[in-house]
């Protein structure tokens, strides 16, 4: 495995292009390495207390064990307040849920490894002949393919995987004959019809007796799959293939996981939630790490480390770069559009991305891994339970809890990796909480509602496929274990493969299909372990200081002794607190009390800048209590100014020769100065003020005379610049960011705010350019001097007069002109799309009257959309609010009076553009919907 920042051997170091089964067994043995590396973060927990947890795991698995045999089996799964089974089609439908059940003893199969990992071999044997005996894989009903392959393929292959394990050391399962695996390859081949589809994606759901499209199959007909339903299949297959040398299982798997590859999103390198199984296009254009998309991702690790093939490794870690630019924003993990990764798609999170932690341990990014789970930690103290959605300032938004193993999963991980004795009071407080708050007479019943405590009568599969085993294994010492964990690699349902595997029968062929692709920078790939000490360097307090400041995170109550304590010492004499609506970015004693607090300023790569508070790096409790209570008036302020001057985007067009109003750029408007939406538009030469800042009174009034100019972000108010340039006689000013590379595709517009002062002497029109589109107009002026632009609340007609009598006046003119245009083509394009495309993009980020505009300076109210980090993080873009009315107040743009005027050689099709601007409008409209 590779450490985030380049890793080293574990021991010794794997070479390049080492034996595959060196390198996945060495990769399966990083994990042991690190094992107890230090144990000073937390106090260390005895072996007796341990072993305690350890047989209180046995206990609650044999309550829900025992509960399923006696009041369930041979049904599917549990229900635990009715002491009943639950049967396909005698218990109202759940919908979606129940295409998991096949009425084939789900939960017995799915229990088959646990049992041997718990030393219940006796009992592990008594399963597999009542599996052999009763179960019935040819039932006439219809089931989820992706849940069929994870928990009964998955179920059986792991109890083939352990049960040839105890035939060969010769006490138990010496009847065996690879019963369990016949039954994997019969299923196997009953869910190779659902890959009949022209990219190699399956169907989402097949019928387990007629198949795919058969009128009595009752399925066939969808279109849709979701990423992690097409792409967690691979271990599985593979596996299959393997154990069987029937070869087919493996390439449909691998297909599939090409086609995936193939698809995703060039620019960002993210893949959406759900994908067209016949098209390739992604219908959910979001993405994240969460439900849909989480075990796409997992697989691609495992299956290099299962199978040794880099081809997967590569792409891993081209997606895991990815999430960490554009998804992690530690210790959140957001969903963004596959598009314009720079945007949030939502502001909750779902509970599945909880297994993330732990895959970050395997590839070795320590680090986050710590920050989210300790985040997820403290929403489960808050809750008793992690909800299966909660908002990014940890309300919870869906307060479902189906008993998910996924936080249980990471804290497992996180132990191996650290040894840190802190997982294992993890592990205690979920023991505590399962017994105290879930359990019931007849087994472990799901959380209806973690706020109210009720209970659902459910008792899915996975949480003896999963909660228990984890939970055993991170109490147990390697003796209480009967056979040697770590030669074996965990399934997403945490079912066993051996890692032999990768040396046999491997007959499918290993060709890198990853470099038909892309372009990988060979320094994201390390081909040897993390080493530990480059994890925890030379301090035995890492984990406990990355944790630290993320302690309180979700609970924001204010300790009334230390408020006590401040309103005496204002009586006293002290100076009061530093409140957020008097807070100035220029003033270097206000910066100073923020550093006192405990409040940084975090300059972000897209110009903008984050407040975070770590209250352990206040100067006293008081001062962390000062800063906390900055940190929501902060919040508060924005929030009322968003709400107070929300306006939409504005337009900057360029009229002039040659581009005669074919190149818009999306502007930012201001919140003073002539409103484009009630008034006429502004149209002008554009000219470059002097000094460029436009700081202080301009040297060059008469260049600016009568014209639209130009000036840099930086240096003072937008409100001041305005008024510089106004005095000069400009009749506009177009303010260009002064962040190299920034640009609207990928930040979310914000609107220049005033200076906290009366801004009705500014008369004039005032737009704000990012660095990209500001360049275009730059570039323009270089090549042409005259360069015309119109100012307005939306984009206008070309006109083809003024087009036809200012042809170009040379060859040479005409190719410039092409050259200018192509190389800007796809911004401009985009910015010129449909209006509905401009509002939802366009976010207008209000600057706080005490902002500074330049990017090393911004006050705290110009944020990133991340609400919260580490104890509190302003978040003061706001959400997208009243977007129909923005839509309605759009919709009103012309369409180009003549789409099809050439551009010159290398122009894009319209057709190509229409269908570019179709997809991204699409894909919000999806994103409104807000589901998961």
């Amino acid at each position: 495995m590779s450490e985030a920042g380049g890793g080293r051997g574990c021991g010794s170091s794997v070479p390049q292009r080492a034996p595959w089964s060196l390198v996945a067994a060495t990769a399966a043995f990083c994990l042991v390495s690190a094992t107890s590396v230090w144990t000073a973060g937390a106090a260390p927990m005895s072996r007796e207390e341990r072993q305690k947890l350890g047989n209180q795991v046995l206990e609650m698995f044999d309550h829900a064990y025992g509960n399923y045999m006696e009041h369930a089996y041979p049904a599917d799964e549990l229900m635990p307040l009715t002491c009943r089974g639950r049967v396909r089609g005698q218990e109202p439908s759940r919908g979606d849920v129940d295409d998991a059940l096949g009425k084939f003893s789900l939960t017995l199969i799915d229990s088959l490894d646990t049992l041997v990992v718990l030393n219940k071999t006796k009992e592990f044997e008594d399963a597999v002949r009542k599996v052999l005996r009763d179960v019935n894989l040819d039932n006439d009903v219809v089931v989820s393919v992706f849940e069929t392959n994870i928990r009964v393929l998955g179920g059986l292959l792991g109890g083939h995987s352990l049960a040839i394990m105890l035939k060969e050391k010769g006490e138990y399962m010496q009847w065996y004959n690879d019963e369990l695996l016949q039954m994997a390859k019969q299923l196997g081949y009953k869910l190779l019809p659902a890959f009949n589809t022209t990219s190699g994606l399956p169907y989402p759901r097949i019928n387990l007796k007629f198949g795919i499209r058969k009128p009595e199959a009752r399925t066939g007909t969808e279109t849709d799959t979701c990423t992690a339903c097409a792409g967690t299949l691979i271990l599985e297959f593979a596996a299959l293939s393997r154990f069987t040398g029937a070869t087919i299982f493996e390439e449909y798997a691998r297909k599939a996981l090409d086609f995936l590859w193939e698809k995703r999103q060039r620019s960002s390198n993210l893949v959406g939630v759900t994908i067209n199984i016949h098209t390739g296009d992604w219908v959910r254009k979001d993405s994240g790490v969460g439900a849909g998309i989480d075990s796409y991702y997992e697989y691609l690790l495992k299956a290099y480390v299962l199978l040794g093939d880099d081809s997967f490794l590569e792409r891993f870690n081209t997606h895991y770069d990815a999430i960490m630019r554009y998804i992690s924003q530690p210790p959140l993990l957001l969903d963004v559009h596959i598009h314009k990764p720079m945007l949030n798609a939502r502001t909750w999170m779902d509970a599945l991305l909880a297994f993330f932690p732990g895959l970050q341990v395997l590839k070795g990014d320590i680090r986050p891994a710590i920050e989210t789970h300790e985040m997820l930690y403290q929403v489960i103290k808050k809750h008793n339970f992690l909800p299966e959605a909660f908002t990014t300032d940890f309300r919870v938004h869906w307060a479902q809890h189906p008993l998910r193993p996924e936080f249980a999963e990471s804290t497992y991980f996180l132990y191996k990796a650290t040894g840190d004795p802190y997982y294992l009071e993890v592990g205690k407080t979920l023991i505590e909480n399962l017994n105290k708050y879930a359990r019931v007479p007849c087994g472990f019943a799901a959380m209806k509602d973690v706020r109210t405590g009720s209970h659902e009568d459910r008792m899915d599969s996975f949480f003896l496929a999963e909660m228990f085993k984890y939970l055993y294994l991170l109490f147990a010492d390697k003796e209480d274990i009967i056979f040697d964990i770590e030669d074996y690699i965990f399934t997403t349902e945490a079912h066993l493969l051996p890692l032999w595997l990768s040396t046999t029968n491997q007959s499918i062929s290993k060709k890198n299909t990853t470099s038909e692709y892309t372009e990988l920078d060979d320094s994201n790939f390390d081909w040897t372990c993390p080493n530990t000490q480059i994890l925890f360097p030379n301090d035995p307090l890492y984990a406990q200081s990355i944790r630290e400041p993320l302690k309180n995170v979700v609970d924001k109550s204010c300790p009334r002794g230390i408020i006590r304590v401040r309103e005496e010492s204002f009586r006293s004499g002290a100076k009061p607190p530093l409140r957020a609506r008097d807070f100035m970015a220029t003033n270097p004693e206000h910066l100073e009390i923020l550093k006192k607090m405990g409040v940084s300023l975090i300059h972000l790569k897209d110009g903008r800048v984050q407040l975070v508070q770590h209250a352990i790096q206040a100067a006293s409790s008081i001062d962390a209590e000062d800063g906390l209570r900055f940190m929501q008036e902060m919040i508060e302020l924005s929030s009322q100014q968003q709400k107070e001057q929300q306006l939409p985007p504005r337009a900057v067009q360029i009229v002039s020769h040659p581009f005669f109003g074919r190149v818009v750029l999306t502007a930012g408007p201001a919140q003073f100065g002539l409103d484009l939406s009630k008034h006429k538009e502004t149209r002008g030469f554009v000219a470059s003020s002097k000094p460029y800042n436009g700081c202080s009174e301009l040297t060059n009034p008469e260049a600016v005379m009568g014209k639209i100019a130009l000036i840099q972000r930086g240096q003072c108010m937008f409100a001041e610049k305005a008024r510089n340039i106004q005095n000069a006689g400009a009749i506009g000013g177009i303010v260009i960011d002064d962040n190299e590379g920034s640009s609207s595709d990928t930040a979310p517009l914000f609107q220049m705010a005033g200076d906290g002062k009366d801004t009705d002497d500014i008369k004039i029109p005032m737009l704000f350019l990012f660095s990209k589109e500001g360049n275009i107009i730059l570039d323009a002026i270089q090549e042409y001097e005259e360069v015309e632009v119109l100012l307005s609340d939306k984009a206008k007609d070309r006109d083809p007069e003024m087009e036809n009598e200012e042809q170009p006046s040379s060859e040479n003119d005409s190719q410039s002109a092409e050259q200018i245009t192509s190389s800007s083509q796809e911004v401009d394009l985009v910015d010129q799309e449909s209006p509905e495309e401009s509002s939802l993009n366009s976010q207008p980020e209000s600057l706080s009257p005490a902002d500074m505009d330049n990017a090393a300076s911004v006050s705290p109210s110009e944020q990133i959309s991340n609400p919260m980090e580490n104890h509190e993080t302003t978040s003061l873009d706001g959400e997208c609010t009243d977007l129909d009315n923005q839509l309605q107040e759009q919709s009103e743009t012309e369409e180009d009076s003549n789409p099809n005027v050439s551009w010159g050689k290398k122009v894009q099709p319209i057709d190509s553009i229409l269908a570019d601007w179709n997809e991204d409008i699409e894909a919000f409209e999806m994103m409104e919907k807000d589901e998961l």
